[in-house]
């Protein structure tokens, strides 16, 4: 099997590469607001490294969000040109899957601090969604916690929350989801779970 999966939709910079029975991959915890500049020389560094070209992928994958609307613009525009380009199938993940095959035979909350107290939230019982995917306020979020192990990519004040992984979550995602590869590509559509500060103040 050989893959290339990016996560842009975060402060992080995930890149995977799978080339048969070796996994390649580039983390930079906190990539900020440069994902359009850095995202396309790091795939080629990995892909040398690798030593496996971008048209021999099986398949490509992108993190659909939810988190930064632009993040999240950029990594699905990339991928899905990517598919269409060397005419090969699509993974779609989303944040809420990254965090919370982490711990897939728990119930999980996978929860995103989306700042001023809002939250990204999605429930999960062994591996499926239970909860669906919300923009929560914290009041809310302190109702709903209760029998959940709360899974996030990094601490958040006032939650008792595990830190897990975002590459290592990424690619058990992939791994469990690989049946969900497809040719559809009208499946990369980014997850917004709340409309964007520009749209709210319309």
């Amino acid at each position: 099997m050989k893959y290339l999966a990016i996560d842009t939709s975060g402060k992080n910079l995930t890149v995977i590469i799978k080339n048969d029975d070796k996994l390649f991959t580039f983390f930079d915890k906190d990539c900020a607001v440069r994902h359009s500049v850095e995202l396309m020389p790091r795939v080629e560094e990995l892909a040398i490294k690798a030593g496996v070209a971008l048209n021999e992928m099986d398949f490509f994958s992108c993190t659909l969000g939810a988190g930064s609307f632009t993040g999240i613009r950029i990594g699905v525009a990339t991928i899905k040109a990517m598919c269409f380009a060397y005419k090969k199938p699509c993974l779609p993940i989303t944040s809420f899957d990254t965090i919370a095959y982490n711990e897939k035979g728990e119930r999980v909350l996978a929860v995103i601090d989306a700042k001023h107290d809002g939250f990204y939230v999605c429930g999960y019982d062994g591996g499926k969604v239970v909860f669906e995917p919300s923009y929560i306020m914290r009041d809310k979020l302190n109702e709903i916690k209760d029998g959940y192990k709360l899974l996030s990519f990094e601490q958040i004040s006032g939650l008792d929350v595990q830190v897990v992984s975002t590459l290592d979550g990424y690619v058990l995602a992939i791994e469990e989801k690989y049946n969900e590869i497809t040719f559809d590509l009208d499946k990369l559509e980014p997850l917004y779970v709340r409309k964007s500060q520009a749209e709210e103040g319309r």
